[in-house]
């Protein structure tokens, strides 16, 4: 009894893998997409960041920071790695797994703290608040958040607030600009000749 109960499950499983044969043949298309959506998941999964990892990038932009004047520091870099590195020192950063991403958020207590307010499991935080609590997001090797607020780091924008509107934004050189200032940086280092020296008199 049990044999043919074996063989009528490896049938039912030899049936099922040819027509997903079948139909990949039938619709290369679709079984295409269908690949590219599974191996992207995929990626996505093994490549999604740890715990482990956001504690290593929070320290290091912290130290970047470090490494700044505070006069020179994007005062939105710094308010929020400052915050972030708070939380962590009160034991208040939390970590989940959600499948492809993964988040960090912040909980109201230390999970070493004896209080009866973080104990009791009914006084915990519901799952619908941690929309609302959630600090950063994992995907893809990156924490986005992070790496957003952490975005133009060394430019302290106040320092330019009294500047007129037209003065507080800057354009990268054009190319013959920069040619020019290649030019006349490699021309400043030539010596200076007598006739050179008559010719600028002369202009003057």
């Amino acid at each position: 009894e049990e044999g043919v109960w074996c063989r009528s499950l490896l049938s039912d499983y030899r049936e099922a893998c040819r027509e997903v044969v079948v139909g990949a043949w039938e619709r290369p298309l679709k079984t295409s997409v269908y690949m590219t959506l599974l191996g992207g998941a995929w990626a996505c999964f093994h490549t999604k960041p740890d715990r482990s990892s956001f504690e290593s990038t929070l320290l290091d932009c912290s130290n970047q920071l470090c490494l700044l004047s505070p006069w020179i520091r994007s005062s939105t870099s710094d308010g929020h790695v400052q915050s972030l590195m708070k939380l962590r020192n009160e034991g208040r950063l939390r970590y989940a797994s959600l499948g492809l991403v993964c988040v960090v958020y912040h909980a109201d207590y230390d999970p070493d703290n004896m209080l009866y307010e973080a104990q009791c499991s009914t006084l915990s935080t519901p799952w619908r608040e941690l929309p609302h609590r959630v600090l950063d997001i994992g995907f893809t090797g990156r924490w986005w958040i992070l790496g957003s607020k952490m975005k133009d780091y060394d430019i302290n924008k106040e320092e330019f607030k009294h500047l007129p509107a037209h003065m507080q934004e800057t354009s990268p050189p054009s190319t013959e600009e920069v040619e020019r200032n290649e030019r006349l940086h490699k021309e400043s280092w030539l010596a200076l000749t007598v006739e050179d020296a008559v010719d600028s008199e002369e202009s003057q």
